[in-house]
């Protein structure tokens, strides 16, 4: 549902051009893990070649085309009628030059009793 409602709101308020990104909990694989087999042992094997161990939605070079509402960031295209916010994103402030949006460095973290609770 959230995922759903997401995309209708982003196709509501979309000026043109525009990537959104939701401002969502990050989640360890183990604690998935946890969550979905709380009885079953677990092996840590290491990273494996090719596999990434952080998801980065926002890079810093794109922090300078980027707004911030309070449940979503907007990547803004560097289109030429892009000059100012729509009046569609009311409240929307940029990010610091130097913001990225990463899954390591996220401030919410979902554990195996949250992440239950929310797929109840």
């Amino acid at each position: 549902d959230q995922g759903i409602n997401f995309v209708l709101s982003s196709l509501a308020m979309m000026y043109g051009g525009e990537i959104f990104v939701p401002k969502i909990p990050s989640m360890s694989i183990s604690e998935i893990a946890t969550a979905m087999a709380p009885d079953l042992a677990q092996h840590t094997i290491g990273i494996r070649p090719g596999e990434k161990l952080h998801e980065t939605m926002i890079t810093p070079d794109d922090a300078r085309m980027t707004i911030e509402l309070d449940d979503r960031f907007i990547i803004k295209p560097s289109f030429q009628f892009w000059s100012e916010i729509p009046s569609t994103y009311k409240g929307a402030k940029p990010v610091s030059n130097k913001f990225s949006y990463a899954s390591d460095a996220n401030s919410e973290w979902l554990n195996a009793d949250t992440f239950m609770r929310l797929i109840d």
